[in-house]
C-alpha cells in the first residue's frame, strides 16, 4: 500500500533535523537546542524580562539567549509583551501552546532524577525550584492535609495552595501563606526537600528562615519524595 507524499509547510521545522515524522522528533526539532526548554521552563509562572532570564540562567549569554527566544517565537512557544506603564518594558510570555509543555519538563525531570548522577544540590533557579516541588509531589503523603506555603528564594515570591491532592502554585503573595519560607538561594530549600538535610542545619548556616506555621511548614516539606534510583 502506498501514502500519499505529502510535502511540508515550508515554514515548517519538521524534519529538519531527523526527517522522521515522530512527535518526539518533532519536539526536539522545536525546543531541542541548548538552552531552549529552559527558556521555557523559566517562563512557567508569567512574563520575564530579558534581564530576568539571564539572571534565571547565568550560564546563558546574551547572544544565545536572544536567539533563543527568536526561535521560541518563531515556533509559537512564546510572544513578545509590553507591560503597560508606568512599567512599559518588553517581557517575553509563553502561548497556551508554550505553556503545555509543563508535564513534559515534569515528567523529563522525573525520569531523569531515577539516575544515579542527578545530583539534587547543584544549583538552580526559583522557578526550577517550584516546578520540582509540582513534580515531586506525593499525595499519598498530602491526604487531607490544606496549606498555604509562601516562598521569597532569591528575591522572587511565590505562593503554593495545597488542597484536594493537588499544588498549584503561583508568582507572588508569599505573604499570603500560612507559613513562609525563605532563603538567599533555591539550593538551599532543596536541601532540605530533597536531600533531607536537617533544618536545624540550614537555620544555621544556610540562611534559611521559617516564619508563621512551622510545624505545618515542615509537614509540607515532607510530602515531596524524589522516585526510586533505576541506574
Amino acid at each position: 500500500m502506498k501514502f500519499q507524499k505529502v510535502t511540508a509547510s515550508s515554514k515548517s521545522p519538521h524534519g529538519r533535523w531527523y526527517g522522521d515524522a515522530c512527535g518526539t522528533a518533532f519536539a526536539m526539532e522545536l525546543v531541542g537546542e541548548r538552552w531552549s526548554l529552559m527558556i521555557v521552563r523559566e517562563l512557567m509562572f508569567g512574563p520575564r524580562r530579558f534581564s530576568d532570564l539571564r539572571a534565571s540562567l547565568p550560564g546563558i549569554s546574551a547572544k544565545v539567549l536572544t536567539e533563543r527566544l527568536a526561535s521560541l517565537e518563531e515556533a509559537g512557544a512564546l510572544r513578545r509583551e509590553r507591560l503597560p506603564p508606568p512599567a512599559g518594558v518588553q517581557v517575553y510570555a509563553l502561548t497556551a501552546w508554550g505553556q503545555a509543555a509543563e508535564p513534559a519538563i515534569q515528567e523529563l525531570g522525573r525520569w531523569a532524577a531515577m539516575h544515579s548522577g542527578h545530583d539534587p544540590m547543584l544549583p538552580l533557579s526559583p522557578v526550577s525550584l517550584m516546578l520540582s516541588m509540582r513534580t515531586m509531589f506525593n499525595p499519598a503523603k498530602a491526604v487531607g492535609m490544606r496549606a498555604r506555603i509562601g516562598f521569597e528564594v532569591a528575591g522572587e515570591q511565590f505562593l503554593a495552595a495545597l488542597a484536594n491532592g493537588a499544588l498549584p502554585i503561583r508568582r507572588g503573595h508569599a505573604a499570603q501563606g500560612q507559613a513562609i519560607f525563605r532563603a538567599p538561594d533555591a539550593s538551599v530549600l532543596a536541601g532540605l526537600l530533597y536531600a533531607r538535610i536537617p533544618v536545624e542545619q540550614l537555620e544555621r548556616g544556610a540562611g534559611l528562615a521559617i516564619e508563621g506555621d512551622r510545624e505545618l511548614a515542615l509537614r509540607y516539606a515532607a510530602i515531596f519524595v524524589l522516585p526510586d534510583k533505576l541506574i
